[in-house]
Order: C-alpha cells, then sequence, then structure tokens
C-alpha cells in the first residue's frame, strides 16, 4: 500500500503540470517527455556521478526536464487546441524513439538504480521504502501548496483569462504566449520531478516513461481531476492507481475498459471533474 501511495504521489506531480496547461485551455500529450528526462537525470546521476541524495535527485529531474524543455517552449505558446496537443504528443514520441536507440542509455532494457541515500544517510533496508513514501508525500504537499499559490496569484489568473479571451488579455497589456511559455516550463519541472521520484521508488527507468500511453495515463487523471482543485489531482492519481492495482490483479484482461467507464461515468456527471465536488465556483 506503501508503494501505491507512492507512485500515486509521484504521478500525481506530473498531473499537475498538465492541470496547470488545461488552466490556459490547452492539454499536453506529452508529459511522458519530461517524466523520463527526469528520471533518467536522477538515473544518471546516481549511475555515473554517485550522486545518491533523494531530494538532490528529485530537484535535479525536475532542474533538467525544465532546461530541456524550455527552447520549445516559445514556440509550443503559440499553438492552441489539437496542434498544441499533437507537437507536444511529437516531443515525447521522438525522446522515445531516442531513448530505444541510445545503448548509452540502457536501449530498449533501460537500467537499474540502487537505493538513494538522504542527507547523506543510507537508508535502512526494512525502512527504505517507508522513507521514499515520505520523501515522495512531503515534495508533493510541497509542490501541491505552491501550485494552490501560483494559481490563486496574478499569473495565475492571467492563466484563466487566456482561456476566456486571449484578445482581450492581449488588450489589456497581458502576454499570452509569455504566460504559456512559463506555464508549459513549470509543467516540465513537475513532471521531471515526479519522474525522478517513480523512478527512485521502482528502482528502474527504461524508454516506455516517454510513450504516449504513459502520456494518456497522466491526462486521464488531469482530466479525472478537473482544473479547480489541487487536491484532486492526487486523489485521480491515487484513483488510477488502486484501479490499476486491483484491477490488473482480478480482471488482467479487461481494467483498462472498467477505468474507461469510470472516466465517462465522471465526465458525464461531474464534467468539470472530481475537484467540482467541494469547489462550485
Amino acid at each position: 500500500m506503501t508503494f501505491l501511495v507512492t507512485m500515486a504521489a509521484a504521478n500525481g506531480l506530473v498531473s499537475l503540470g498538465i492541470v496547470g496547461l488545461m488552466r490556459g485551455g490547452v492539454v499536453p500529450f506529452g508529459q511522458g517527455m519530461v517524466l523520463a528526462i527526469g528520471g533518467y537525470c536522477a538515473a544518471l546521476l546516481y549511475n555515473k556521478l554517485g550522486f545518491t541524495d533523494a531530494l538532490g535527485l528529485a530537484l535535479s529531474g525536475g532542474l533538467a526536464a525544465m532546461l530541456i524543455a524550455a527552447p520549445f517552449a516559445p514556440l509550443l505558446s503559440r499553438y492552441r487546441g489539437i496542434f498544441f496537443a499533437m507537437l507536444t504528443l511529437a516531443l515525447s514520441m521522438v525522446t522515445y524513439g531516442l531513448l530505444m536507440k541510445l545503448d548509452m542509455l540502457g536501449g530498449s532494457d533501460g537500467f537499474n538504480l540502487g537505493r538513494p541515500t538522504l542527507l547523506g544517510q543510507k537508508l535502512p533496508d526494512a525502512w527504505s521504502g517507508y522513507i521514499l513514501y515520505l520523501v515522495t508525500i512531503g515534495v508533493a504537499t510541497v509542490m501541491a501548496g505552491l501550485a494552490r499559490v501560483y494559481f490563486d496569484s496574478t499569473r495565475g489568473l492571467v492563466t484563466l483569462a487566456v482561456r476566456d479571451n486571449e484578445l482581450r488579455v492581449e488588450y489589456l497589456g497581458g502576454s499570452v504566449r509569455q504566460a504559456m511559455a512559463i506555464n508549459f516550463m513549470l509543467a516540465a519541472f513537475c513532471g521531471g520531478l515526479g519522474g525522478a521520484l517513480a523512478v527512485m521508488s521502482l528502482g528502474h527507468i527504461e524508454p516506455n516513461f516517454s510513450f504516449w500511453t504513459t502520456s494518456g495515463e497522466f491526462v486521464f487523471v488531469a482530466i479525472l481531476a478537473g482544473w479547480q482543485s489541487v487536491a484532486a489531482v492526487f486523489v485521480a492519481s491515487t484513483v488510477l492507481e488502486v484501479v490499476r492495482s486491483f484491477s490488473s490483479a482480478y480482471f488482467p484482461n479487461t481494467w483498462q475498459l472498467a477505468l474507461g467507464l469510470f472516466l465517462l461515468a465522471v465526465i458525464r456527471f461531474l464534467p468539470r471533474g472530481i475537484g467540482s465536488l467541494w469547489i462550485k465556483k
């Protein structure tokens, strides 16, 4: 159960970035790219440079994803709708193709990383999973708080205005492209952070982190949560992990069907996501 919640919190960080972009009216289908970048960065730092601190690896993964995504932000900020979605999907699949071909990164098999340390202290074997759980929950809580502050800030409210009426934002002196570019970079940071935390818990990284189906799962969580509530993102991520865990154990061939039906029900009865249950505005 501890591992399940750890993965839900790590994946929730990735979906949190998508929610930030959804508030501006766009949905990325390439969040798997930044997930993979964060995971590979953490694994390479561990294996090649001997840097093993869990918090440092997580932060490095987030920064690496943001820096690699930054050159694409000005381009993507010009597009909306299906064009934005397809461009981000293309970036993710290019990343997947490169990771599959690069033998130095393990090719299609990926590679493992050992157990990280925390503040210079080696984690006991019996407690390592629980300590990583606490670290992941702590990081997710901090990021959730920062996201809420950002969403309620002037720039966060400008993002909502961009979704409603871009032309009016420009007339009032705001920069739509700048707002969307910043949101894309922040989403990349969240994705890389989540990727590094997920890889530390799994102990393995592979190109499938960047595959389009992985990105689709994060979009599923974001739609399930809605854009109004930060907490709903992590609730939705936990729901996905619970359904996947138990359904794959008892209904290995049909758990995706159950998940799809559940999403259809949420869209039908809660079109603004499960966050609308406690946020009515």
